[in-house]
């Protein structure tokens, strides 16, 4: 790593090369094996459909190809969820080699409806006393398609990225996890987002930004580092515009009386009338 004057000590570790970087994954479907490396794996990329254990094989249309990448307990997705939300160690370091998608998958989905509800409230809040209330459903849908892509596809870009600019730690699914579990922190954000003050809106997002943004910079600088001085500092400033853009899309979208997805047809037919599904 290049930065001069970077406190190691910050992260809890002394050895930064072996530490502070993507680990392999040690999928398998038998537990007890869980620190032995699949044959034929790749450090970057999920095990090959034709990976064995023992004496089986996982293919891609199997349901065990699947499950290895749900392979944790509870204890384990609380553990990970706390370490997002109050990290004093590397994350990459508590996943232990072992990512997963249970936990960013669950996540992803409760920050879904948590921000159709706190959009439905606030929008019902701009328009009380202005006739029946109309639950849009564009609501949802936006939120499913602006969490699940950037979970989905930054993650992706970022390691395809890494890959091109010579990085050997990059990791897929660890990278799928960090993305995944720093939107933890979007759940209390939405709950608390609803109200009519926009300045408030704007302190709530702007703390969802900073904490987010901070615990993806902390786990990230490390591996971007990896590659060449300016290469990492690209990378750094799309990781901070990408979820700045993010934070403030969710303010636009969900918790702006103005939000275009919000918007209701007029008396002259313009515009397109929301689902009609429930009203009071």
């Amino acid at each position: 790593m290049s930065g001069a004057g970077y406190d190691v000590g910050d992260l809890g570790h002394t050895d930064l090369q072996e530490d502070l970087e993507f680990h392999s994954s040690n999928f398998s479907t038998d537990p007890s094996s869980s620190s032995r490396k699949i044959p034929g794996g790749s450090p970057g990329l999920p095990a090959p459909v034709t990976a064995s254990s023992g004496s089986s094989k996982r293919f891609l249309w199997s349901l065990s190809f699947y499950a290895q990448f749900f392979d944790v307990d509870t204890t384990s997705v609380l553990s990970r969820c706390w370490a997002a939300l109050y990290p004093r160690a590397n994350f990459l370091d508590v996943l232990e080699g072992n990512p997963d998608l249970y936990g960013p998958i669950w996540i992803a989905t409760t920050v879904v409806f948590i921000l159709f509800l706190g959009g439905t409230i606030s929008k019902y809040l701009a328009e009380s006393g202005e006739g029946h209330f109309v639950y849009d459903f564009k609501l949802l849908s936006g939120a499913a398609g602006l969490i699940y892509g950037y979970t989905l596809f930054v993650p992706v870009a970022l390691f395809l990225a890494l890959k091109y600019f010579g990085s050997e730690s990059a990791n897929l699914l660890e990278c799928w996890a960090l993305y995944g579990y720093s939107n933890l922190i979007w759940i209390p954000v939405a709950l608390i987002s609803w109200s009519s003050i926009t300045i408030l809106n704007w302190v709530f997002v702007g703390v969802g930004f900073g904490l987010s943004v901070a615990f993806l910079l902390r786990n990230l600088y490390p591996v971007l580092s990896a590659t060449d001085k300016q290469t990492s500092k690209v990378l750094l400033i799309l990781v901070v515009v990408l979820h700045a853009a993010l934070s403030i899309t969710i303010k636009w979208l969900f918790f702006a009386p103005d939000s275009p997805i919000k918007k209701v047809v007029d008396g002259d037919g313009n515009g397109e009338e929301p689902p009609k599904f429930l009203m009071f």
